[in-house]
């Protein structure tokens, strides 16, 4: 299960900037931010599943920060999209990103108890990986607009900050 979800964070980083790379002049601040946008949903819900059947206190606590977090970062999003009056750009990658977190939730779903915690932990250490990797590498470097460039390096901050809790939790699990 876990050298799936390794596969998955690959193909997700490979999509993101592959699809960057090849499309570079393509690839727009409104696509962007809906990239930006969808992964931080997708890892909402992720979270809002944790809360529904994880007991262990630490897992439920790292999924509270996960809601917490994209939540404020995703309105921050908004309100800049808002401002700029730019309307975010459905795309393949975030159209992947979405598919590939709705197949994991359902994979999670039908777990339970330590085997669920573990799988949600470590897809959330693979997922945080590809998506710092590819805000890293290819999103914030595409990025035109200088608040969106801003606000994509503040959350990378931050999501590095989960990628290092993620991967403590799962070190925890094992």
């Amino acid at each position: 299960m876990m050298l799936h979800r390794l596969t998955t964070a690959f193909a997700t980083v490979l999509l993101i900037s592959g699809t960057a790379s090849a499309q570079d002049a393509k690839l727009n601040d409104a696509q962007i931010a809906h990239i930006a946008y969808t992964a931080g949903l997708a890892d909402i819900a992720n979270a809002r599943l944790a809360l529904k059947k994880s007991r262990n206190q630490e897992v439920r606590a790292f999924a509270r920060e996960m809601e917490r977090d994209h939540k404020a970062v995703n309105d921050k999003a908004l309100a800049l999209v808002k401002k700029l009056k730019v309307e975010p750009q459905d795309n393949p990658v975030s159209r992947s990103l979405a598919k590939g977190q709705v197949d994991e939730r359902a994979k999670l779903g039908k777990l339970k108890g330590r085997a669920f915690d573990k799988a949600y932990i470590d897809n959330e250490v693979a997922y945080h990986k590809a998506v710092n990797g590819a805000l890293q590498s290819t999103l914030i470097p595409s990025a035109h607009n200088g608040e969106l460039k801003s606000l994509l390096e503040t959350g990378l901050k931050i999501f590095q900050g989960h990628q290092e809790h993620a991967e403590h939790i799962a070190s925890e699990l094992k």
